[in-house]
């Protein structure tokens, strides 16, 4: 089949496209990557197929709901020529890139929803996603939970409002069909149980990518490897690096920094810092201090690797919180010296957060295979 994969341009989307990208092309598939050129050369050079979009042109728009829908829907209609020139047989959008599925709409193609991580869709039986929050148990604890679901109906509504005009504006009707599948791209032990568990969504595991594949040489030494990620999300804690490694010194410890962004001078004899890999630092590492995105905390307790987490804005927080109730993060908001490096120490002495990590590395083998839900997508499409 011929697959175009759409996704936004933050690393946190794009990577777990590229990865579903090139799962379809090992499954034997034709995958085409829709996204801005950011990452198009790494892409490439992976082997995915990327068509060049001369007509894209993201706007930052301080309303969410304009920027999801609004800019979304004039996208949408750009999108259409370009998707012809491929004539695929399925759209796969991501979920911030909702130009996709309005396009695939507009080409009376079927089209699927990636969520490069858990189920953000507001549940009767959950309290807000963002909140991080556990559901809350008996009487007062869902009305609790009722509570705070009143407080962001609003948005919602407005949410969709937003979406019902952007889709009438482009000719589309003014209900939303919604995706023919979900592939929820994350780990069992990240997702919480709900009673409205949509029919069509399918936990498929996490999609890793890496556009660096060599990896970090941490320092010489026999000491526990820390590994350092300072946040890729606009919302990720401030100063998280120099934070950390003001909490590890004198600690006994060695530090690999993996970031794109070079970290200046003045990094201890006991720290190395670069752009890489960072599945063999992994293999490596007794813990990892990161922000709690989807992707590296993913990628840390596929390692069997507990996590220090660091939340800022965005999901972080309700990440964060999920890991460390999993029992394999320790949370420290906000960041200090003396937090983090108690933390450290934490984790660092008690074999349970190791143990839970590798629980929840278990759960792996509880996921859906997303090839075979695109593939039963098609198959009912025709």
């Amino acid at each position: 089949m011929r697959v175009a994969v759409v996704a936004g341009p933050d690393a946190g989307h794009v990577f777990p496209a590229v990865a579903l990208c090139l799962r379809f092309a090992a499954a034997g598939d034709e995958p085409f990557l829709f996204t801005d050129d950011r990452w198009r050369d790494a892409a490439v050079a992976a082997g995915v197929q990327v068509p060049e979009l001369p007509w894209l042109a993201l706007r930052h728009e301080a309303d969410i709901g304009r920027w999801l829908y609004g800019q979304a829907a004039e996208l949408a209609r750009d999108l259409v020529p370009s998707l012809a020139a491929v004539r695929p047989d399925l759209v796969v959008s991501d979920v911030l890139a909702t130009c996709g599925g309005m396009a695939a709409e507009l080409s009376g193609l079927p089209w699927v929803e990636l969520s490069p991580h858990p189920l953000y869709q507001p549940s009767r039986g959950l309290p807000p996603i963002g909140s991080g929050l556990a559901p809350g148990v008996g009487v007062r604890g869902r009305l609790r939970d009722a509570v705070l679901r009143l407080a962001t109906a609003r948005s919602l509504r407005q949410g969709d409002q937003q979406r019902t005009a952007a889709r009438v504006g482009i000719g589309l009707p003014a209900t939303d069909p919604g995706p023919a599948a979900r592939l929820i791209a994350t780990l069992p032990a990240l997702e919480v149980p709900r009673p409205d568990w949509p029919s069509n969504a399918h936990v498929i595991g996490p999609l890793l990518w890496d556009p660096m594949p060599t990896g970090l040489v941490p320092p010489p030494g026999e000491e526990p490897l820390v590994i350092v990620a300072p946040s890729t999300a606009t919302g990720g804690a401030a100063d998280l690096l120099a934070t950390t490694l003001a909490a590890l010194d004198d600690l006994g410890v060695q530090a690999a920094v993996s970031t794109f962004q070079p970290p200046g001078d003045g990094l201890p004899p006991w720290a190395r810092a670069g752009a890489g890999g960072q599945d063999d630092l992994l293999r490596q590492a007794s813990v990892v201090v990161c922000g709690a995105g989807h992707g590296l905390l993913a990628k840390a307790l596929l390692a069997g690797v507990p996590v220090v987490a660091v939340p800022g804005g965005g999901d972080q927080w309700e990440l964060a919180n999920r890991a460390a109730r999993q029992g394999s993060a320790v949370i420290v908001r906000p960041p200090s010296v003396a937090d983090i490096r108690g933390a450290v120490e934490l984790v660092l002495r008690d074999g349970r957060f190791a143990a839970a990590a590798a629980d929840a590395a278990k759960t792996v083998t509880e996921v859906s295979d997303p090839i075979v839900v695109c593939r039963t997508v098609i198959g009912e499409a025709r």
